[in-house]
């Protein structure tokens, strides 16, 4: 299915992984500001795992079974609650939709659309950025020709073995003379230098050599391009940025570092850094350019390393790469199995709503109940009698329909498949009942409810008898406030047969309260054709410290 269709999975992934990212990356930056005292190495892994992280958070997402969180549920269910008990208790309608329903409209799904977009847009032209450089990078290394073996050959080979770096290493230079030494490649890797680099010296030829070397030994060329790849999905994050920034600056320092081990002078090392960073060429700069040994980004914090005696050089031990993998997946898979609140999985739901001429009905309340018992779902027909909804999650689901005027429509099973749009027409009725209290009341064509809903003012008239609810002193005496949302069935003969608080993360001694004073009120029967019914509805309870 096309996104632009359904922008609705798409788009909650996008936003599922970018907040998981954002936890990812921010553990890595705390982790690396902390280690400043470890070696480039250590910093240059911490950042390297959250960057891969990043990368399969996605795939992960699509591939392992969901799981859900209960804090994040409840942590949801207090920002509905929330919502619910500021709403004005008159236009919430009906009992069972007052806490957990939330609103959709067509504009949500414009928005969508209109958001993965902008993101696509932003993808493609920073992906566009990166294949113009790998493709700049490969008509470069075409056009360059390789040194006389006898030239380098020695050298190479003696960083070879001093790197452990088994793969084929070609050396090409450039017939620009300022062109900057680098590297790129993976399985034959390739370290371009400038045609003048036939003329230096034993000394230079080692400090360069050993450098792309080491970056070919570290896999620091391929890193880099996941972390450019990284930028390029989440480009609008500032934390990918900062991480792939950091990771370039970290692999630099790291092999400054490997190179210094190898026994070369820092002071050369300094010396031959600075002359190539004189030399460089500043006119051409490739859209992706390649790990080169003196690159201008980060010069001076790496002088000051290399010149710095007590600086951590250490390479990283296998115990510490083997723990690093296990830490990651220790992240990487409950992370990406989780499930946050608002994300969904399954396409969209629209659909018309009209009256048995066909006429559309505008300002209708639509209403999706999960048989699963997660959050509700509202929304109104627009002026057209069209309806959307367009985050739910996969399922099975009970839809209803209900207008003044209208009976109710109640459809009690609607399958939502995965990233599959879904369409349902509602026809009401007109009512054929009105309730005796003074309020209509729809019922179901041709049969006696048993039960109706009814709005809360209107079965506030029938109250003959009402216990105000006490105010726990040990709240009052806590400073806790807040409202009580009691979902309500009265019986036939005015007493409440059942009382259920439906935002659980309020102060339980306030729910109590509220329960126990709502439990002794009485009312006047409510009947409908002249026969008594039960009554469903909601009662709010506010608790105040305010006089």
């Amino acid at each position: 299915m096309s996104p632009i269709h359904n922008p609705g999975l798409l788009l909650s992934l996008l936003f599922s992984c970018s907040v998981k990212t954002t936890i990812v990356l921010s553990i890595a930056w705390i982790a690396a500001s902390l280690a400043r005292r470890r070696s480039a190495s250590f910093r240059h892994l911490l950042w390297a795992a959250a960057i891969l992280t990043s990368l399969a958070l996605p795939l992960f997402a699509i591939l392992l079974p969901a799981w859900h969180s209960s804090v994040l549920k409840n942590v949801s269910g207090i920002f509905e609650s929330a919502h619910a008990s500021t709403s004005d208790p008159i236009s919430q309608g009906f009992a069972a939709f007052v806490v957990t329903a939330t609103t959709a409209s067509p504009i949500l799904g414009s928005l969508s659309r209109l958001a993965l977009l902008l993101w696509f847009v932003g993808f493609l032209w920073f992906s566009a950025r990166l294949l113009a450089g790998l493709a700049y990078l490969a008509w470069l290394s075409a056009r360059c020709t390789p040194f006389p073996e006898n030239d380098w050959t020695a050298t190479l080979r003696t960083g070879s073995r001093r790197f452990a770096v088994s793969r084929l290493v070609r050396v090409l230079k450039s017939e620009n003379p300022a062109a900057m030494p680098a590297t790129w490649g993976l399985f034959r890797p390739v370290v371009l230098l400038p045609v003048v680099a036939a003329e230096w010296s034993d000394t230079s030829r080692r400090i360069v050599l050993f450098h792309e070397l080491a970056h070919i030994a570290r896999c620091d060329w391929p890193l880099q391009l996941c972390a450019e790849i990284g930028r390029a999905i989440y480009w609008f994050h500032p934390l990918a940025w900062l991480a792939a920034s950091r990771l370039r600056q970290e692999s630099e320092v790291a092999c400054d570092d490997a190179v210094l081990s190898s026994g070369i002078d820092s002071s050369d090392y300094a010396n031959q850094l600075l002359t190539l960073a004189r030399t460089r060429c500043p006119s051409r700069r490739a859209l992706f350019s390649p790990l080169a040994v003196a690159g201008p980004s980060n010069l001076e914090r790496r002088f000051a390393a290399m010149l710095n005696p007590s600086v951590n050089r250490s390479r990283l031990s296998p115990r510490a790469k083997l723990l690093a993998v296990f830490s990651t997946l220790c992240l990487l898979l409950p992370l990406a199995a989780l499930r946050l609140p608002a994300q969904g999985s399954a396409g969209e739901l629209t659909g018309t709503v009209s009256d048995p001429s066909g006429a559309s009905i505008s300002n209708a309340t639509v209403i999706v109940l999960n048989h699963n018992a997660a959050p509700v779902a509202m929304t109104t027909s627009d002026a057209k009698g069209n309806f959307l909804f367009s985050t739910l999650p996969a399922g099975d689901y009970e839809l209803q329909a209900l207008k003044n005027g209208f009976e109710p429509y109640d459809l009690t099973q609607l399958t939502l498949d995965p990233a599959r749009t879904s369409s349902q027409n509602i026809r009401l009725s007109p009512t054929s009942a009105t309730a005796d209290s003074g309020s209509s009341v729809a019922t179901k064509s041709g049969k006696q409810p048993q039960r109706i809903s009814i709005k809360s003012e209107q079965l506030a008239s029938l109250i003959v008898h009402k216990v105000p609810p006490a105010y726990p002193e040990s709240s009052r005496s806590a400073g806790i406030q807040g409202i009580v949302t009691l979902q309500a069935v009265i019986s036939k003969d005015g007493v409440p047969l059942s009382l259920r608080v439906m935002n659980p993360q309020i102060d339980p001694n306030l729910a109590r309260s509220s329960v126990e004073s709502v439990s002794q009120w009485r009312y006047r029967p409510v009947l409908l054709n002249g026969a008594p019914v039960e009554a469903d509805t909601t009662i709010q309870v506010n608790f105040s410290l305010q006089p």
